[in-house]
């Protein structure tokens, strides 16, 4: 009876239960937004005749989404704003071309989907801004197309206002970005990219509330939920090389080749104190031959740097991407710790699956 319960739920869509500070924050967020909106409104048009609806009605749509689910693409600021408007400019078009609400309802409502979505502010509310347009009575008829600057624009410029001002009070995300992995915005994450995500969502033709980048957060910290899991956590400082071998950033570059001749392909920049100014590789110097010049002019600035400790699942998508084959270990002054280079990072994932597989057949 249960599972069929859940069958029935599922199928009618049946949203799961935020969570109640979740609630309480959408709440206080939509008293202010509206009553915010409705006040600066009518404090400006304090002592001037006015015939329209100082708040129009859509905007407690807008409110659900702009407090409800902040991060949805829905209630960003272009789609709140743009969506609102140009559908308004819709249903005053298709009211002084037909002049009869019957025939106007539907083509408003249409052609706004149409405009918001060629202009990629997509905002249900925009349908009943339309709407509104068309059978809002008299006065909103009769003001034309400056209902769509008077109340609408002004009312979608107010609560976006009062929507950013309240997040930023509360530290909430808004306008809504992706909070992205530790990998840098330049490595392709393990597996996919930005455009794998894309192509498949294209394969819906159909908007999903959520954006790709959020979705590649949220895989990213599935996969490594699941790496702990199963693996259990260990940290850079477990794996790293302590003894690996370091270059200062003076050093002549026949020096830099006589160390990589000896040490590998990378060595670590290190100054005198102990802090680290880059990564030196092999391919960089190759492409310094006959130029007199010193380590630091040739060397990486940016190595990919990592905490001690950092889970090296962390490390995953970074150094399987194609960008970084390394990770310099620093302290939190920058101080060098140690080297993971691929090769670390794959016999520490061999030795976990090893010990699973040994506990398994124990078992």
């Amino acid at each position: 009876m249960i599972e069929r319960l859940r069958g029935v739920a599922a199928w009618a869509g049946v949203q799961p239960r935020p969570a109640m500070g979740r609630m309480v924050h959408a709440f206080i967020g939509a008293v202010f937004g509206i009553f915010m909106t409705g006040f600066v409104m009518h404090r400006w048009a304090a002592g001037q005749p006015v015939s329209v609806p100082l708040l129009v009605a859509p905007m407690g749509a807008s409110a659900v989404l702009l407090f409800g689910v902040p991060a949805s693409p829905l209630a960003q600021p272009w789609a709140i704003i743009g969506g609102n408007t140009v559908s308004a400019l819709c249903g005053v078009f298709w009211m002084r071309v037909l002049g009869d609400p019957a025939y106007a309802a539907g083509l408003a409502v249409a052609s706004a989907i149409v405009m918001m979505s060629l202009l990629r502010c997509l905002h249900p509310p925009g349908g009943a801004v339309a709407l509104t347009a068309v059978i809002g009575g008299p006065a909103i008829v009769a003001a034309g197309w400056s209902f769509a600057v008077m109340p609408v624009a002004l009312n979608c410029l107010l609560l976006v206002g009062a929507g950013w001002l309240y997040n930023a009070a509360s530290r909430g995300n808004y306008p809504h970005h992706a909070k992205h992995f530790t990998a840098p915005a330049t490595a392709p994450a393990a597996g996919y990219t930005i455009a794998d995500l894309e192509a498949v969502l294209a394969q819906y033709d159909e908007l999903l509330d959520v954006s790709s980048e959020d979705l590649d957060t949220l895989f990213r910290q599935v996969e490594g939920r699941a790496y702990r899991r199963l693996h259990g956590v260990i940290r850079c400082g477990q794996i790293m090389r302590t003894d690996a071998t370091t270059i200062a950033p003076e050093a002549t570059l026949d020096e830099a080749r006589q160390a990589l001749a000896v040490h590998g392909e990378s060595l670590p920049v290190v100054d005198a104190d102990g802090h680290v100014e880059g990564l030196l590789r092999a391919d960089r110097l190759a492409l310094a031959d006959g130029t007199p010049a010193t380590v630091a002019t040739v060397m990486d600035g940016s190595p990919c740097l990592a905490a001690a400790d950092t889970a090296i699942d962390e490390l995953l998508p970074i150094l399987s991407g194609g960008l970084y084959r390394e990770a310099v270990v620093v302290d939190g002054q920058g101080q060098f710790l140690g080297l993971i280079a691929q090769t670390d990072l794959l016999a520490a994932l061999w030795r976990g699956h090893i010990a699973e597989q040994i506990a398994h057949h124990a078992g």
